[in-house]
């Protein structure tokens, strides 16, 4: 095993953690303003811009669920991109960062629904006000981003023709990672 000193080993693309998890907070004030319950600019309907009505529970949770797969399928984009000195860790803080970010735009959301939302008595149901019924949705940012890497990876293989190189391999036929 070749042991690659510390200086010439590449930096960690910090970035790829950093962009998506503070891209949580327009995501969340986003999610806010489209829900119903919220300022609602989707449907603009005025029976859908309470909490009260049960039946903005749903549709407030698949506006949240809309914008974490869109999140996810761009980062996917910067993510697919093998020209990167290390993919492997590419791939991990983005998803590190894509979870951060789903848990920020909710806080940042439900944040918004107190700061410039209706007030609402919580006595009866704590879902009256702006809130997350399925927390399972927080994971779809994540899971997006890893299905559309995966996605276009294999496209990707897919196009290549037979016979040629991979970019990132040395003349040898060697990724230089340590396995042939």
């Amino acid at each position: 095993m070749t042991l690659i000193p510390r200086r010439d080993r590449p930096r960690l693309p910090w970035a790829l953690f950093a962009v998506p998890a503070v891209a949580g907070v327009p995501a969340g004030i986003l999610w806010w303003l489209l829900a119903p319950g919220g300022l609602n600019l989707i449907t603009r309907d005025p029976a859908l811009a309470t909490g009260s009505n049960t039946s903005v529970w749903l549709p407030r949770d698949l506006t949240l669920a809309g914008l974490m797969v869109l999140a996810g399928c761009l980062l996917a984009v910067f993510l697919a991109d093998r020209r990167r000195p290390r993919p492997e860790a590419s791939l991990v803080l983005g998803l590190a960062g894509a979870l951060v970010g789903s848990l920020l735009a909710w806080q940042a959301g439900m944040l918004a629904g107190r700061l410039w939302g209706t007030p609402v008595d919580t006595s009866l149901n704590a879902n009256l006000a702006f809130s997350l019924r399925a927390l399972p949705v927080l994971l779809l940012w994540p899971a997006a981003t890893a299905i559309s890497v995966f996605v276009l990876e294999l496209l990707e293989q897919l196009g290549r023709k037979p016979g040629a190189g991979n970019p990132l391999e040395n003349s040898d036929g060697s990724s230089g990672r340590g396995a042939p």
